[in-house]
């Protein structure tokens, strides 16, 4: 008899194989006190085992083929980082020395700290960064364990399998990508995961936070995973497995098709043009997305040259990371400044304010900032002078009224003013714009829109503050939906506003490429996506296949109607782009 189980779909696809159980386990790291003779052996020991781990990294780094996203190495690369940060090494030593405990014990302590640190983060994508953290400490306790259990090697030619675990690390997947995996199910994890962002990456059917899977699912029985929805269908029925092996062959076609869009402009039927941009995190994600049509970057992310280490980064230090990525983009580049909170330690150990009781709504991203003028002077003269060697604008994240978006901007021509008296080579211009992701500021758009240069919605926040719902937490995430009718009239409002004012509304939140929403999009009046470079092409056909004034139509229909239920069929033309 056929079991139909739904967990969280991240990574689009249809695989149709036999499970393959990978059991992790929890690590049972003892704990125990050690006699003065004892301390020194252990942190040798510790160093050993560290230095183990390290090795073992770099083995997968070097097994990654040459080609490959830049953003698959950059997991790797950034777990070799932690391995030699001092907050990990260090403290460990301490640990063992100060407290007379053994080297598992000290690494747990180490690692409850740090972890308890990312928690309190309210950015999504940094909170999920705490996986790091898990992922580096498992892989050092299980060196000092010598429990380093291989994961299953399958022999070229041998049938895909789907690899059901409780969780899976970025150096495993990058292993098992490599033997024919079919598709990955999780128990834990989010959209924002490891496993969803690289799954998405390399394009393997995922699905994760499907509880209880390795208890429901048997090894070796044959299961159908649909990526998208997030269904896992274990034992099929002839029937099912010929609906599916159908869609698996219709998808493949899809695919082959989508690789004729590049270099072919986002032109809808009815003649809009549409612009495509890029988030991206590293030069090789600039020339995916240049690849795939990518018009410029509608987000670039600074807060990684602030995490990790003890002392802020240094005016030379950010200018040189940031001409890296300003010179390897052909187009504009959109760089938000720093968007890190007051739980974050970043300088020297010292934390910047008192730690809230919720970090959501405490001293975080531009209200920082300008609170610390001096972190915000340093980032933004870097900022300044890359802009002599591309296209930059300057975006502030988690504007919530004028007055925030005035004092940023004076700060910004005090730094200019700066630059110039030292004679500083930097663009006659640099646009400033506003991130719009609190409530507060969609709704003052009109007033925003008179002073800043552009718009990006980040939807990710938007939606979780319009909704009050955190979308990394497993109990209320189901609550999380775009869908919305308050999340759909705040974008609406944003993009009217900024259309009234004249300038450009981008939106750069995960919404922007999704290609369940891309028309309802269309039809809102968006005109500037920004997305990952993997989605560009996806996103690119669906505006190819659109009639935006018909779009639009409807999308009208829907923010005016009340009937829930002819909001769902109205969604549901959008989506499937029945425009009749």
């Amino acid at each position: 008899m056929s079991l139909w189980l739904t967990g969280i779909g991240v990574s689009r696809g249809i695989a149709i194989a036999r499970v393959q159980k990978v059991h992790a386990g929890d690590l049972d790291a003892p704990e125990y006190r050690l006699e003065p003779s004892e301390i020194e052996p252990e942190v040798r020991r510790f160093n050993e085992s560290h230095a183990r781990a390290r090795e073992q990294l770099r083995d997968v780094r070097n097994q990654i083929p040459p080609g490959t996203p830049g953003d698959i190495a950059a997991f790797i690369d950034t777990h070799l980082l932690m391995m030699e940060d001092r907050s990990i090494t260090e403290t460990t030593v301490s640990h063992i020395r100060g407290q007379r405990i053994n080297a598992e014990a000290a690494l747990r302590k180490t690692r409850d700290t740090l972890v308890a640190v990312f928690e309190q983060m309210d950015d999504p994508y940094l909170k999920t960064r705490k996986d790091d953290v898990e992922h580096v400490v498992a892989r050092v306790l299980r060196s000092l364990l010598e429990s380093e259990k291989a994961l299953p090697k399958m022999e070229i030619g041998a049938e895909p399998v789907i690899v059901v675990a409780d969780d899976i690390t970025p150096a495993d997947i990058i292993l098992l990508s490599q033997q024919n995996v079919a598709a990955f199910v999780t128990e834990y994890g989010g959209p924002l995961s490891h496993t969803a962002i690289l799954a998405r990456s390399l394009g393997i059917p995922a699905v994760v936070g499907l509880r209880d899977a390795r208890r429901l699912l048997r090894d070796g029985e044959t299961i159908i995973v649909d990526g998208e929805p997030g269904h896992v269908l274990a034992d099929p029925d002839e029937q099912a497995l010929g609906f599916y092996r159908n869609r698996q062959a219709e998808q493949a076609e899809y695919r082959r098709n989508l690789v004729k869009l590049r270099g072919k402009a986002a032109v809808s039927r009815d003649g809009v043009k549409i612009r495509l941009l890029a988030n991206i995190e590293l030069p090789e994600d600039a020339r995916e997305a240049a690849a795939n049509g990518a018009e410029g970057v509608g987000l670039y992310r600074t807060e990684f040259l602030y995490m990790n280490r003890k002392t802020l980064p240094s005016e030379d230090e950010q200018y040189e990371a940031y001409a890296r990525i300003v010179s390897s983009v052909d187009g504009p580049i959109t760089i938000r400044t720093l968007d890190l909170g007051a739980d974050k330690q970043v300088d020297s150990g010292r934390q910047l304010g008192p730690t809230p009781n919720n970090p959501a709504l405490g001293l975080r991203a531009i209200r920082l900032c300008l609170k610390e003028p001096e972190l915000f002077r340093v980032q933004v003269r870097a900022l300044l002078r890359a802009s002599a060697l591309g296209r930059v604008q300057i975006m502030l994240p988690m504007i919530s009224n004028l007055q925030e978006y005035r004092q940023s901007l004076s700060l910004i021509e005090l730094a200019r003013a700066e630059l110039e008296r030292e004679g500083a080579r930097m663009a006659p211009e640099v646009p400033v714009g506003a991130m719009i992701e609190v409530p507060a500021a969609a709704i003052a758009a009109p007033m925003l829109a008179r002073h800043a240069r552009f718009f990006s919605i980040g939807t990710n926040d938007l939606i979780q503050y319009t909704l009050a719902i955190d979308r990394v937490d497993d109990e209320v995430n189901y609550l999380y939906d775009p869908l919305h009718p308050a999340v759909l009239q705040l974008i609406r409002h944003t993009i009217e506003s900024g259309a009234k004012a004249g300038i450009p509304v981008a939106m750069c939140g995960e919404m922007a490429g999704d290609v369940r929403y891309t028309r309802l999009l269309l039809g809102l009046g968006l005109t500037d996506f920004s997305m990952h470079p993997a989605s560009v092409l996806e996103v690119k056909r669906i505006i190819m296949e659109s009639d935006i004034g018909a779009l639009r139509r409807i999308a009208q229909r829907l923010l005016a109607s009340t009937d829930l239920h002819e909001m769902r069929e109205l969604i549901t033309a959008l989506d499937h782009g029945d425009v009749s």
